[in-house]
């Protein structure tokens, strides 16, 4: 099998296994075992079972990502397209997490906290660069900066929900109290 095909098959297991048992519950042996390789051979491509969920976590949220962004939706407003853009892609972070890692882990393992602002950090880069590419936002510092701003203080928004909230319910609240209370004063400071 070729470096690529390994990694593509080594993904696609622990992301059936970790949908399933969540990523806490769910070892190496178990994604080498569904993969049908060697647990050495995952070692070879992924440093740590951390970095395959990494792996899968990017490239769900780059794939989504692409889709959110390039949708042809018209909005009465530069203000209100944003704030659709920052919502779309918040529920999407949002939902990645709650897929694949299960709050639980988020909330009782030690290194959850090293790990999700690892993640964090990558989306924010992630989503940085692909709204650089829409027209408003290309070649225009100033515009730059306020994005970043709001990308940042969003991003810190949406991954505390995992720490205050109990249910599902709660997660809703979140999300409505953020679009309608946070979300405005965060968009008029960026733009």
């Amino acid at each position: 099998m070729e470096a690529e095909k390994i990694k593509e098959t080594v993904k696609k297991a622990a992301k059936e296994l970790f949908r399933k048992y969540g990523y806490h519950k769910t070892s190496v042996n178990e994604i080498a075992k569904k993969a049908r390789i060697a647990k050495a051979t995952i070692y070879k491509y992924f440093e740590s079972k951390e970095q395959v969920l990494d792996s899968i976590l990017m490239d769900y949220l780059d794939q989504n990502l692409h889709e959110i962004l390039h949708n042809k939706v018209s909005y009465a407003s530069e203000e209100e397209h944003l704030k659709a853009l920052v919502m779309k892609t918040s529920r999407l972070s949002f939902t990645a997490c709650n897929e694949f890692i299960g709050w639980d882990f988020v909330r009782e393992n030690a290194n959850s906290q090293e790990f999700l602002k690892h993640l964090s950090d990558q989306l924010e880069a992630l989503l940085l660069a692909a709204y650089l590419q829409l027209d408003n936002f290309k070649n225009n510092p100033a515009r730059r900066e306020g994005l970043a701003f709001l990308l940042k203080a969003s991003k810190s928004i949406v991954f505390s929900f995992a720490f205050t909230s109990v249910s599902d319910s709660d997660v809703r609240k979140n999300f409505v109290s953020f679009q309608k209370e946070i979300l405005p004063f965060l968009v008029k400071a960026a733009l």
